[in-house]
């Protein structure tokens, strides 16, 4: 289970209580966690009863339904619907996870807790500023690089080389592992995190990339790749069944392989 940081400290008082109405029928009943840091206004809970055949059956549907019909004013981010693009992650009932691939059928009872991604700072209601994740991302240079020239035709590689690729590749940086992971709480300026680790080993595993070296020299310091101690909450909470703790202990490996040639 995932243990929300609220900003400033504070704990979330009790706000708004939006009632079904009398008499329906199935209510879920969903607290949902409410913050504008432009505002003085301190965090809070805002709780929303809301019959489930009033919407569709995944948790995104009944945001989408509160924010259309109930109150305008929530803040979530979202798009594809489809659990490809990441854009809907938040914590439901104490786990990070997709609200367009999480049935609200799924959760242990008729109340639900959803609130935004643990540790992050809180833009607006479930919205959190993910730029330093990204900024980490970017710093593993995700991209082939080559020691040749642009070839006229695709790199091919063997059907075992394609194999070693999979696990890692469909990462979709929703941010629900690293934001699971408590050394990434503690250590987020230094250590680069699950998310970023995983795509990294996904590019050293490459046969056709050829700065895997150089990718391993860059990952040679005490936080950037250590700080992990294989609490494997990343591996709990990937919503695509990834395992970035088994990627980390793989690149781990290689830092000490007998073939490994260290920068001078």
């Amino acid at each position: 289970m995932v243990q929300l940081t609220l900003p400033r400290g504070s704990k979330p008082k009790t706000g708004k209580v939006h009632k079904a109405a009398p008499g329906s029928k199935d209510v879920k009943t969903y607290k949902v966690y409410r913050y504008d840091p432009e505002t003085d206004a301190d965090p809070r809970w805002d709780t929303y009863e809301v019959p489930t055949g009033d919407h569709g059956p995944m948790l995104l549907d009944a945001l989408i339904h509160i924010k259309n019909t109930i109150d305008p004013t929530l803040s979530f981010r979202r798009s594809c619907r489809e659990g490809i693009c990441g854009s809907c992650s938040m914590n439901i009932d104490g786990r990070n996870a997709l609200a367009c691939t999480k049935g609200w059928d799924e959760c242990a009872s008729n109340n639900i807790t959803i609130s935004p991604l643990p540790h992050q700072p809180v833009v607006k209601d479930l919205v959190t500023d993910l730029s330093l994740f990204y900024a980490q991302y970017d710093s593993i240079q995700p991209y082939l690089q080559s020691d040749e020239p642009d070839p006229e035709k695709e790199r091919l590689q063997t059907p075992a080389e394609r194999e070693k690729l999979d696990g890692l590749y469909e990462c979709i940086l929703c941010a629900c592992c690293s934001t699971s992971c408590p050394s990434y709480w503690w250590n987020q300026e230094e250590y680069l995190g699950p998310a970023a680790l995983l795509q990294s080993y996904r590019w050293i595993s490459d046969s056709r990339d050829d700065a895997t070296q150089k990718r391993l020299d860059d990952l040679e310091d005490p936080f950037k790749l250590y700080r992990c101690h294989t609490i494997m909450n990343c591996a709990q909470v990937c919503p695509k069944g990834l395992n970035p703790a088994k990627a980390i202990a793989e690149t781990k490996k290689l830092m000490v392989a007998p073939s490994r040639k260290k920068a001078a």
